[in-house]
């Protein structure tokens, strides 16, 4: 099959979330099963121009509802896989992807409406009709609209479209006149294609004109159907629960695979843990906790936002300091509020907590390397990849019971000593406080069952072969094949 990416997010040209991972991991897994596999994106201000890029010849024509723009296609390649950079300076110069300094871009609507109309028409101008675009969140989700209309170009009328949902608390709202901007008019004003409360809700009219629908796990699937995850669009997908498939996330494994990664001290294996040691002693020591190697380190690497219930763990961290010999080592920028807590518990328990407020990808790797457990409190999680990174490198996760960290993470029985970390259902003070605690007397009362968890969780198969499969399946289903493949 020949399938166009279409992202806002790719990494490493523009990553924010997870997202921007999931996507050219997938394409090369799909591409490796033998598939024609390309990827869009804007060409942002803070993309400099890649070695071996290359300005595709000839101004390429974006037709916009009020008139033609001219942009220009760069193209390179990642793995193998074709990168295809719209480069527009009046939206794409800018630093940000989606904003800055906290805040979004107050044009988001226009920009990446502008840029979903450019990838119908980057089609016709490579002359490359894809058998699937892919999009993926709400800044591609005018896409399948855009595929649905009569005048779409004629390369372009066996193409169908698969949209992926990320995060489900993003919709991507506009004014009317965006119908009008990008070429949709006003017959998809209307609560059955893209109007909402008065406004154009952008994922809702992906919901609607997808061919199929797909998100990262298969608990999310189910629980984005009901009132308190659908976020008000749960009524649109039980309407197309047959054309909704959970399918999870994996982990690109040439990036997170402790036996080969570049940015640990010393590598290490599920047979030979003895670099985990090392690992151990260079966190301590980088982030300023006292040197204790029979002291259990719990991690965390997150952004810091409501989503991840990094609220609950800073009302609970002072009394678990108190009554429990652990150290926490974190690492994560968002809510300044959720920063300056974190900062006051530190400068409290300085021996036991260090705070690193940023991005670092070389600490981020050194603390799931280093910590042997992983707390992730998470209200909602439409998959997390932290989790999965975590057990790879043999930490066990500590996880709220929701989305994809149910579908990952197996709870530990004590009875047979099985699991690979931690899930606790009610997200309050006192089930995060016990899942720590229970976590700890693990690692001190039963040290047999502690590693032989660690072996569990490090020897789970998080590569994408799997879902790359299943994701296949579901492209297949779309356009109609009712064979689908082994």
């Amino acid at each position: 099959m020949k399938i166009l990416f279409a992202t806002p997010e790719c990494s490493p040209y523009a990553k924010v979330g997870g997202l921007g991972d999931v996507v050219p991991s997938l394409a090369v897994a799909l591409k490796e099963m033998g598939h024609d596999v390309r990827i869009v994106l804007p060409k942002y201000g803070s993309i400099n121009y890649v070695s071996k890029c290359e300005v595709v010849e000839g101004p390429m024509i974006v037709n916009m509802g009020y008139g033609v723009e001219f942009a220009q296609l760069l193209r390179t390649e990642y793995e193998n896989v074709p990168i295809y950079f719209i480069e527009f300076d009046r939206y794409f110069s800018r630093y940000g992807v989606y904003g800055e300094f906290g805040h979004g871009y107050h044009d988001n609507g226009e920009r990446f409406a502008f840029f979903c109309r450019a990838v119908v028409d980057m089609c016709p101008f490579l002359n490359w009709a894809p058998d699937i675009i892919h999009t993926n969140d709400w800044p591609t989700g005018i896409i399948p609209a855009l595929l649905s209309l009569h005048t779409k170009p004629n390369i372009l009328n066996d193409t169908k479209s698969i949209f992926t949902i990320h995060n489900m608390a993003h919709h991507g709202y506009a004014s009317k006149e965006l119908l009008q901007f990008t070429g949709l008019y006003d017959h998809y004003w209307h609560p059955f294609a893209m109007e909402a409360c008065g406004a154009v809700n952008i994922m809702k009219g992906a919901l609607q004109f997808a061919n199929k629908i797909t998100t990262v796990s298969r608990t999310y699937a189910e629980e984005i159907k009901t009132a308190e995850h659908g976020y008000g669009l749960d009524d649109v997908l039980k309407y197309r629960a047959k054309d909704l498939v959970g399918i999870c996330n994996g982990v690109d494994m040439n990036v997170w695979n402790p036996t080969t990664d570049k940015f640990l001290p010393e590598n290490f294996s599920a047979r030979s843990l003895e670099g985990k040691k090392t690992c151990k002693q260079h966190l301590q020591q980088e982030v300023g906790l006292y040197n204790g190697l029979n002291v259990p380190i719990f991690g965390v690497v997150s952004r810091l936002f409501h989503q991840k219930g990094l609220d609950i763990l800073c009302d609970i961290l002072p009394n678990v300091l108190k009554s429990m010999n652990v150290q926490f080592a974190v690492l994560g920028s968002g809510d300044q509020h959720l920063e300056w807590r974190l900062k006051d518990v530190m400068s409290r328990f300085k021996d036991q907590v260090s705070v690193r407020v940023g991005f670092d990808e070389r600490l981020s790797h050194l603390i799931e390397a280093g910590s042997d457990f992983f707390v992730m409190p998470s209200r909602y999680e439409p998959c997390g990849l932290s989790q999965m990174y975590a057990m790879i490198y043999g930490s066990l996760p500590i996880v709220h019971a929701t989305g994809g960290l149910i579908d990952t993470v197996d709870n530990y029985d004590e009875l047979t000593g099985t699991g690979t970390g931690f899930v606790f259902n009610d997200l309050t003070d006192s089930a995060l406080y016990n899942a720590i605690g229970w976590a700890c007397a693990t690692y001190y009362d039963r040290p047999k069952d502690f590693e032989k968890l660690r072996q569990s969780a490090m020897k789970k198969d998080f590569s994408w072969s799997k879902s790359a499969k299943e994701y296949e399946n579901t492209y297949l289903a779309a356009i109609g094949k009712s064979q689908q493949l082994d």
